[in-house]
């Protein structure tokens, strides 16, 4: 692995991180997010569309270009509402 894939992948856990935190300090983002992805997830643009909402409602923020690490974010993100359905 080059130095430049592993300063990457340093950044993206950096990011992560900084979420993990966020989410630690303001458990109701949990939920928020939750309803949010809930809302676009079947949009064809969902990921743009919930970081847009996700990044207006709370103190999560998530630019118009998106990182690795929220493009992972977002993904699981749809992936939980995802899994939740398939539960019922």
């Amino acid at each position: 692995m080059s130095v430049i894939q592993v300063k990457n992948k340093e950044r993206v856990i950096n990011e992560l991180m900084l979420f993990i935190r966020k989410v630690f300090a303001e458990p109701e983002i949990c939920t928020i997010a939750k309803e949010i992805t809930r809302k676009h997830m079947s949009s064809p643009n969902a990921a743009a569309l919930i970081a847009e909402e996700l990044s207006a409602t709370t103190n999560v923020k998530i630019p118009l270009e998106h990182s690795e690490a929220d493009d992972l974010f977002l993904d699981l993100l749809i992936d939980i509402v995802k899994d939740e359905t398939a539960l019922y």
